[in-house]
């Protein structure tokens, strides 16, 4: 690796049996010389991404720890590309890193047509979403929601499904749902949060998703729960919907899709969807921000997509929380109250690389290997990164004033007890 200009604070192994670096710490595995092609090209977190879906590297030892240490290298300004002098050319060429590019593994995002519209927004959602609805049984468990979990406890008998329950009673309680209300589920999943409110809290709700497949099955598990008469999921983009207005609106590890020239026209859309007085629930990942460093070093490139953007989240956006806080105040939202659920994000992600780990010949049947090592990373590599306070998750609270200005608001913020 040093060949390559990268300086990586772990031990490695060689498909040729050589080892070098700690034997104490972790491993990386570079299982095929393409993999050093790759980094040729691509020296950052996107060719060692690349490596890592194709099964060209693996990682001996502790995934998080290996993540842990490779972070501040993966996650820092752009690397150079090494420069090619004749010793450097010779050991390359030894090593088989030399050569035409390597095409990307086929689970790699390739999107076309203009950013954030309609159809390009659909085929986005449709890379993360559509991928088998019994994958993201095995990943996810019976609860079937795929946001973070409201951790009540550290009993070793309180699961997953019990704080994923508990995250959607948290919000059912933020909205004040009562029966007989309406409310607007935009990015409604696999239908959990537009059952539970029907069943627990007896309203009426709209639930919408552009995923062909998750509209599938919540349908069908509202049809089992009994509930066609109160929810309807439709495949629609929020863009499109005119139902309102609704008494309350939640939005779920959605907003993160909506991008950046896109957030001021969602909240304008959002507002325009409530009664007066009604609530938003807005669960939204968000980028922190970093203090700017007394020197940056400039940079001689573009950076590469980021392996999310390239893997996972194509077109993805994750904003400062203060920037998401501006445009939906700008948009006629008071804002009432942020709850951040940082910690209780890694904890979630933790638990389903346990359910994959714990199921992973199932579920590379179930998709591809390529497929469910991109999950194991991402998912690992986030539990990192919300560890370390480089991102973070809120539960903003905003209501639609009434035109005397009242909330209908409790006075306190006792939401479960």
């Amino acid at each position: 690796m040093d060949a390559l200009g990268l300086d990586l604070p772990v031990a490695f192994a060689g498909w040729d049996g050589s080892r070098s670096g700690s034997a104490d710490g972790p491993t990386l595995v570079v299982r095929h010389p393409r993999a050093l092609r790759r980094l040729v090209w691509q020296p950052n977190q996107l060719g060692l991404g690349r490596a890592w879906v194709a099964g060209e590297v693996a990682v001996e030892g502790d995934l998080y720890e290996t993540l842990r240490r490779l972070d501040p290298v993966l996650t820092g300004d752009p690397i150079d590309p090494p420069k090619i002098t004749g010793g450097l050319m010779r050991d390359l060429v030894a090593l088989g890193a030399l050569g035409r590019q390597p095409a990307p593994p086929a689970e790699e995002a390739q999107l076309a047509g203009s950013r954030h519209s309609l159809r390009r927004d659909r085929r986005a959602i449709s890379h993360h979403y559509d991928v088998g609805n019994d994958f993201y049984r095995l990943v996810l468990g019976e609860s079937m929601v795929y946001s973070c979990a409201y951790w009540r406890s550290s009993d070793e008998d309180y699961t997953l499904a019990d704080a994923q329950r508990d995250k959607l009673e948290l919000i059912c309680r933020k909205l004040g749902l009562r029966p007989g209300m309406r409310l607007l589920d935009v990015g409604c999943g696999w239908g959990s949060l537009a059952i539970h409110a029907a069943r627990e809290h007896g309203v009426d709700v709209l639930g919408l998703t552009i995923s062909q497949e998750q509209a599938d099955l919540a349908r069908k598990r509202v049809a089992e729960a009994g509930l066609t008469g109160h929810v309807e999921i439709r495949l629609q983009d929020y863009r499109e919907v005119d139902d309102g207005p609704f008494d309350a609106v939640s939005s779920v590890g959605m907003a993160e899709h909506v991008g950046a020239s896109e957030y001021a026209g969602y909240a304008a859309i959002l507002f325009r969807q409530l009664r007066r007085g009604g609530r938003l629930l807005n669960h939204q990942i968000a980028e922190r921000t970093q203090p700017a460093p007394t020197r940056r070093p400039a940079r001689t490139r573009l950076p590469a997509p980021s392996f999310i953007q390239a893997y996972v989240f194509p077109d993805g956006e994750l904003a400062p929380l203060g920037t998401t806080v501006n445009l939906l105040e700008a948009a006629g939202f008071e804002v009432r109250d942020v709850e951040s659920l940082r910690e209780h994000y890694a904890r979630t992600l933790r638990a389903w690389v346990a359910n994959l780990e714990a199921n992973w010949a199932e579920a590379v049947r179930l998709t591809t290997p390529g497929r469910a090592r991109v999950w194991r990373l991402y998912m690992a590599g986030s539990a990192v990164s919300f560890d370390a306070g480089r991102i973070g998750v809120n539960q903003i609270l905003a209501v639609k004033p009434r035109l005397d200005g009242g909330s209908a608001l409790p006075p306190t913020r006792d939401w479960l007890s």
